[in-house]
Parts: structure tokens; C-alpha cells; sequence
């Protein structure tokens, strides 16, 4: 057989690279002989490797190499920094130059004797799959969200767009998808509802073109092969979900968190991993950790999109400081607006964040419940305030509290946390209610079966090597 070479394609942002470098790690150690190429945006390439002399230099990393594509814009783009006109010329411009430059690093890998087996997208880089399917090379979407998430966007369009847009203005509206619970219409994608900000419509409209690649796999397939998606997620967190889309080959393989499968965090250590698009803050964070009592430090992030405006910054330290509780607190450098460090709380730019759960110090994280860090969560066994933004992260939230690890904060219809609400969860979490100490029991339960599953033998590493089965007899 040839020699297998994956090309894992990932979108320029921090939540997407971070299970693309997951998983392109775990395809070179679990498949012997095997290239992996990981291929992301320049603008994205140049801050994970800011040594290079040109920008879209190549990289060589242990069993992974690093290819970057461009899209056009190589500077970098922010979805919430422009408006919608800015938003829709990306979407048009990723899929028009991103095609053209990702067919290149294909016919370079072939010029040189590698040509790649299969690719691997990601969510919303549709176009990516149209280079593969005509050029006839094997394709593989990866789902970075929720199993939950994946059946739900399919279902929704294959028959239940209409009655969702019919009821948008209804939040307690629900729907019966099948094999899925029933959903009111707030659990669902803010992309089903938020109609209104342009940038949306952009974003949700990559993720329609997706599933439209998808549906062509469908449709096309020869033999009765279904299309294969690998879904970060474990299989014990959304048994029932995986079964509900019947015309897709779904493994579960997460969760895709590099610092877990690093060396020696089995013995429950997590070593500090490179690559990050934001700079970790150089404040020992972990030595104040290590001053402070289990379970007594608020963990508060809400990742690397969105930006907390100054009015909900004051709440949630007002929050904080009602808890009368100690807090680590996440605020990128391109959201600052004068915070400081006080005698309770510490202030970073950017942190390892499963160190920081992974600390016996930390009894809660509130966080945005973005998928990368609610797998984070649910694999460290730290409890959550679920705060959702926008996006899949209100149907994340709703798996939180479904899982019994966490409280769903009330927010208003801006999104905003106020202070007192803030608080009545941190006690509800971290206080001695009952509530509280089932929440926390139902944290290590889960933690304990996300870490199995990881392990040799695990269901995770289980489906990984039956779809690596399709490309070498080694795996």
C-alpha cells in the first residue's frame, strides 16, 4: 500500500487549531510509517511559529510538518472586529483563494514523492473538500463540536429548517430531531436565530456549505460507503447522539486536547505545549495556585473569540467579589481596559488552561462553554458556570447541566451576566449544598470515563485505529 499521508486542513483560529494539532499528533502515534501535514492560514502559521523567516515558511516538528495555505488574508482576520460587508468579502475570499492555494500544497507534497492519501477538514472549510472529491483523494470531515452539535446542524438541513425559523422568536420553543432529546429553540445554534448581525450570516453560511459537501459524499457514494466524519467528542458523553445521524460514518475520537495526551500526564501531570496563537502571560500563575486552598479559586476564561465589553468586565468582578472567593482570571491583551491584579484576584493574558484545571486549587470554571474548553473541563473534572455566548456554546451549556457538572447562568437577550447572578452560581457550585457536592461527584465520574477512553484500548483510541484501518494494515 502507499504510504499514508493524512493533510489535516484547520481554520486560523486558536479553538480550531488546537484539536487539528490534537489530532494530527495522534494519526503520526498511532499509525507507524505515516506522514501527517497540518495546514492552516498564514496568518495563523506565522504566530505558532513567529521565528520563521517568511511567513509561510515550512515546518518540520517531530512526526508532523506544517504547511500553511492563504486566504487571502495574511495578516489575519477578526470575525468581531469588522461588520457584515467585511465579514462576507472573507467568506468569499477563503473559499476563493483558499481553494487555489490549498490545490498548491497538494501538488506540492505530490511533486515530492508524498502525495496525500487522505484529507482531513475541518468544519466550515468546505472548499477544502471540494479540492479533494476532484482530485479523487480519500476525505474525512473533522467535527470540532459536539456530536450533539453535528445532528443537529444535519437534521436541520434535511427537514427541520422551517419549523425552526418559524418558531426563531420562541426561546422556549422546542423540537423532537431524531434521536436527539427535545431542544428548545435557546439550546440551539445562535446561528438558527441571530438573523440580524451580518458576520453571523457569513459564518453560518460556511457551515451550510459544509453540510452541502457532505450531502455530495451522500449522494455519491459508491458501493453504500458513507462519509466519514471524525467527531471530537467521547463516546460515554453522547452515546445516544451517535447513532442518530444514519447516514454518516461517525467516530468519536476526542477529546482533542494535546497537553492530555502529552507524556506523563497520564500520571496526572500536563506539560506546557507551544504553538499557541496568543502568548502565555509570564505571571507565575501556577505558583499562586499552589498558595492557594483546594477547591477555592474561581477559573474565569471565555476563550479566544469573544471579548467581553467593559460594562460586563465590572460585573463579573463585582460578582468575584461578592463570592468573596479568589480568582484566576483570563483577559486577553486585545480586551484590556486598565484591569488589575487585586488581593484576591490574579489577571492573565493567556494561560495553559488544563494546568489551571487540572489544579486541585480550582473549584470552578466559568466559562463561554466553547466546545475545546468544555471537553477541558469535563477531562480535568472541573465543575462549570456555563456563561454562552453564541454559536454552539448554548448547546453545550445544555450538555453541561445535562451532564450534571455545572449551572447555566441566566443571561439577558445581549448575553449579559450581572453580578449577583454570578455569584448565586459560584455558591451553588463551590458551596455545601447538596447541589454542589453532586455537581462536583458528577465531575470526576465524567473525568474518570473521558480519561479511560483515552487510554490504550479506550473507545477513542478504539475508532481511530478502525478508521485508520482503511489506509494501512499497520494501524
Amino acid at each position: 500500500m502507499t504510504r499514508p499521508h493524512f493533510l489535516v486542513v484547520a481554520v486560523p483560529g486558536q479553538g480550531h487549531i488546537n484539536p487539528a494539532r490534537a489530532l494530527a499528533e495522534r494519526l503520526a502515534r498511532t499509525t507507524s510509517g505515516a506522514r501527517v501535514t497540518l495546514s492552516t492560514a498564514v496568518s495563523a502559521h506565522r504566530l505558532m511559529f513567529p521565528s520563521l523567516a517568511s511567513p509561510d515558511e515550512e515546518v518540520h516538528e517531530g512526526a508532523i510538518s506544517y504547511i500553511p495555505y492563504s486566504d487571502g488574508y495574511d495578516h489575519g482576520f477578526h470575525l468581531f472586529a469588522g461588520d457584515g460587508d467585511s465579514a462576507r468579502r472573507y467568506v468569499e475570499a477563503i473559499g476563493r483563494v483558499g481553494r487555489e492555494t490549498f490545490s498548491a500544497v497538494l501538488d506540492r507534497l505530490a511533486a515530492r514523492g508524498q502525495p496525500v492519501t487522505c484529507v482531513v477538514y475541518a468544519m466550515l472549510l468546505w472548499w477544502a473538500a471540494e479540492v479533494a472529491r476532484d482530485r479523487r483523494v480519500p476525505r474525512a470531515l473533522y467535527w470540532i463540536q459536539p456530536a450533539t452539535m453535528l445532528a443537529v446542524y444535519y437534521h436541520y438541513f434535511h427537514g427541520y429548517e422551517r419549523i425552526i425559523t418559524e418558531h426563531a422568536a420562541d426561546p422556549g420553543f422546542t423540537v423532537a430531531m431524531p434521536g436527539l432529546p427535545s431542544m428548545a429553540i435557546r439550546d440551539l445554534p445562535s446561528f438558527f436565530t441571530n438573523v440580524t448581525d451580518e458576520r453571523m450570516v457569513a459564518a453560518f453560511g460556511a457551515v451550510r456549505r459544509t453540510f452541502e459537501q457532505l450531502d455530495l459524499d451522500v449522494n455519491g457514494s459508491a458501493g453504500g460507503k458513507k462519509p466519514t466524519v471524525l467527531v471530537n467528542t467521547v463516546e460515554a458523553l453522547e452515546l445516544g447522539v451517535l447513532a442518530s445521524v444514519h447516514e454518516l460514518d461517525v467516530f468519536p475520537v476526542g477529546p482533542a486536547v494535546r497537553s492530555l495526551l502529552a507524556d506523563g500526564t497520564r500520571s496526572g501531570k500536563s506539560a506546557v505545549v507551544g504553538g499557541d496563537l496568543f502568548e502565555h502571560d509570564e505571571k507565575g500563575y501556577m505558583e499562586w495556585l499552589d498558595t492557594k486552598p483546594a477547591r477555592s479559586v474561581v477559573y474565569v476564561s471565555f476563550g479566544s473569540t469573544s471579548a467581553a465589553s467593559k460594562r460586563q468586565k465590572e460585573e463579573i468582578k463585582r460578582g468575584l467579589a461578592a463570592s468573596g472567593r479568589s480568582s484566576l482570571w483570563v483577559v486577553r491583551k486585545d480586551n484590556r481596559d486598565g484591569e488589575e491584579d487585586d488581593e484576591r484576584s490574579m489577571l492573565v493574558e493567556w494561560c495553559d488552561q488544563v494546568r489551571v484545571l487540572s489544579h486541585p486549587a480550582v473549584g470552578c470554571f466559568v466559562t463561554h462553554c466553547g466546545w475545546n474548553s468544555t471537553l477541558e473541563s469535563v477531562s480535568c473534572g472541573a465543575p462549570v458556570v456555563a456563561v454562552p455566548q453564541w454559536s454552539d456554546q448554548d448547546t453545550n451549556a445544555r450538555l453541561v447541566v445535562e451532564w450534571g457538572i455545572g449551572v447555566r447562568a441566566a443571561i439577558d437577550a445581549d448575553r449579559f451576566l450581572d453580578g449577583e447572578e454570578l455569584t448565586r452560581c459560584l455558591e451553588i457550585v463551590m458551596g455545601d449544598s447538596e447541589e454542589g457536592a453532586a455537581i462536583r461527584r458528577s465531575s470526576v465520574e465524567w473525568k474518570e470515563k473521558v480519561q479511560e477512553a483515552i487510554m490504550d484500548g479506550g473507545s477513542s483510541e478504539h475508532y481511530l485505529r478502525t478508521f485508520l484501518g482503511q489506509f494501512s494494515d499497520e494501524a
